[in-house]
């Protein structure tokens, strides 16, 4: 008879295996209770347990630190904070950077809520926006997009162009991103003892991790940036998530997310990874609100 183990382990597991595993198991059919509100408790034992809460809003009352640059970031080392953190030093232009400790609930203090009402890193405070007045802008995104606008850089003027170049930012938004986190949150935050719960995740975002970067893969094939040979927001984009999948996402067993992905697969978008990580500017950008500083560089 085959034991069962304690803890969600990678030892025998691939993707394909997990699946064909669970389809062979005699299961009870699932069936949903009544309310959600049921199921809550299932969820007790991730990282995130203690913040997850089905209502929006502020939970605490505090201000945010605001600096004397142009534009306030508010942020944290993370694939989507690193978007917005790329960009400002791309763009070389003046901006405060403060860290938004997501793990202990930053994001639900009063000041914050009032620049990002959904309470998420990144968010950035224009102080000179449109007219001269103050403006809020949040989603990872959205902010690249409005700095890309505003300072006339990164974003081709071609209208073909920019229609590529969008096609990949959406791409990188609706797929690339919230695939490549939901697989990270079963290969690392989940639950330990959601055993079977963690080997359906893993493989159902897993392998659709894998289809996104062999999409990814067959569009570089001979080409040296996303879009016209052309450093874009498309690169700044996707950058940051495939850059996840080689230096995160590791399991306590030790086993990260590139080796178990076999993302070394991936040689065109591998050696476009490598141009994109030699630019200064990208290696200044993944620095930003890491180390529990926002620009560590200038305590060092």
């Amino acid at each position: 008879m085959r034991s069962c183990k304690p803890a969600f382990t990678f030892e025998y597991y691939t993707p394909t295996v997990a699946i064909k595993q669970m389809e062979g198991a005699a299961k009870e059919s699932w069936t949903p209770p009544a309310h959600i509100e049921e199921l809550f408790a299932q969820a007790a034992g991730s990282q995130f347990a203690s913040i997850n809460a089905p209502t929006a809003g502020a939970r605490t009352e505090k201000e945010l630190p605001v600096g004397s640059a142009p534009l306030q970031l508010y942020s944290l080392g993370t694939p989507n904070g690193f978007k917005a953190s790329i960009m400002l030093e791309e763009l070389g232009v003046d901006y405060d950077a403060f860290v938004i400790n997501i793990g202990s609930g930053d994001q639900f203090t009063s000041g914050f809520v009032e620049v990002n009402p959904n309470s998420k890193i990144p968010a950035l405070v224009d102080k000179e926006g449109p007219g001269g007045k103050s403006l809020n802008v949040f989603e990872s995104g959205s902010i690249v997009l409005y700095l890309a606008e505003k300072h006339k850089r990164f974003l081709p003027e071609d209208f073909g162009l920019r229609t590529e170049v969008l096609n990949w930012t959406f791409w990188q938004m609706g797929g690339q991103g919230p695939m490549t986190g939901n697989f990270g949150h079963f290969m690392v935050y989940a639950p330990a003892d959601k055993v079977e719960t963690r080997n359906y995740g893993v493989a159902r975002y897993g392998m659709e991790v894998q289809r996104l970067c062999s999409v990814l893969d067959r569009h570089l094939a001979g080409k040296t940036y996303m879009v016209g040979e052309e450093y874009t927001v498309a690169d700044i984009m996707v950058f940051p998530w495939f850059n996840q999948l080689l230096t995160g996402y590791k399991h306590t067993s030790g086993i990260g997310a590139g080796e178990f992905l076999n993302v070394k697969q991936y040689t065109n978008a591998l050696a476009w990874h490598a141009r994109i990580a030699e630019r200064p500017a990208v290696q200044r950008g993944l620095q930003v609100c890491t180390k529990g500083q926002g620009k560590p560089w200038l305590s060092s």
